[in-house]
């Protein structure tokens, strides 16, 4: 395994090196921007594994369930990579801090925390969240560390954000989540009927349907981003993150304009989702991302 790490941003006091795994669905400017390094999950197609965005991306994931090919899967980074990422890390950084996806999706959490027991200075974090939810409070965690906070300190804030990320996504097809055994055949005949399309937010660190709305893609898209916004006074207006998969022609700018209708962010960002919401969501996925006071 070979990992390639830097020391940029380097503040007065303790240098500390801030990583994810690839759940967190950030940009590759943002972590450029952030020097943030990411640890991949495996994704399974066909009973081989690939690394998340290095060998396998999620149009390549699209492309085989398209022609046919059962649903790909992931599974977590196990507890000896860790270990070889952290050792790695460790050797060019006083302090590591790890943030994962929720400990309710996956063994990351785990898996990273005892891989932290063997050496000093790496701090793991539980998101509590998935996709740039997750994201949200890496870049938090990459600001406190550009800013000279203590690790322990930037720990400490870190797991008081987590209760207060809004993450939740519109599934335009339940044919996914139909495949892969999260709703039944009929529930998705239905929904395919009558032109539902759920609402999926994380709660408490685990998924649930909360919401459901009706007609077109575009139509829903306007009223989920309308209800989760609208007479809000309790935006954290820094930035709000677009994040999907592959969606027609015209649906960003339409989130864009809705979104700018009823709050006024400093900073709207798209993303794509990375292999492990394309693997159980699928194409015409997209949620809005923010952080709330």
């Amino acid at each position: 395994m070979n990992v390639t790490l830097s020391r940029k941003g380097v503040v007065k006091g303790m240098s500390i090196k801030i990583s994810a795994d690839s759940t967190c669905d950030l940009s590759p400017e943002l972590l450029k921007q952030y020097d943030i390094f990411i640890v991949p999950l495996s994704v399974i197609m066909d009973g081989k594994e690939y690394k998340d965005s290095i060998e396998i991306q999620p149009d390549e994931i699209f492309s085989h369930v398209a022609a046919g090919g059962e649903l790909c899967t992931t599974s977590a980074v196990n507890v000896s990579d860790y270990i070889e990422y952290f050792t790695e890390m460790r050797k060019s950084y006083d302090a590591v801090i790890h943030i994962d996806i929720s400990s309710e999706f996956s063994a990351c959490y785990q898996n990273a925390c005892t891989a932290a027991q063997e050496l000093d200075h790496v701090y793991v974090v539980d998101s509590r969240n998935l996709s740039s939810g997750h994201g949200h409070v890496v870049v938090e965690a990459a600001k406190m560390a550009q800013a000279g906070m203590d690790p322990a300190e930037i720990v400490a804030q870190l797991n008081e954000l987590t209760a207060r990320i809004d993450a939740s996504f519109i599934v335009d097809h339940l044919d996914y989540l139909k495949k892969g055994g999260r709703c039944s055949a009929a529930a998705a005949f239905g929904a395919n009927l009558f032109n539902i399309k759920p609402c999926i937010a994380v709660i408490d660190g685990k998924m649930d349907v909360v919401k459901k709305f009706r007609g077109s893609f575009e139509k829903c898209l306007r009223e989920y981003i309308r209800t989760s916004l609208e007479g809000r006074d309790d935006l954290v207006l820094e930035r709000i993150f677009i994040t999907h998969t592959p969606v027609d022609d015209g649906i960003i700018p339409l989130v864009r304009e809705e979104i700018a209708k009823y709050a006024k962010f400093d900073q709207v960002i798209e993303t794509t989702a990375g292999c492990t919401v394309s693997c159980h969501c699928g194409p015409h996925t997209l949620g809005i991302l923010f952080i709330r006071k």
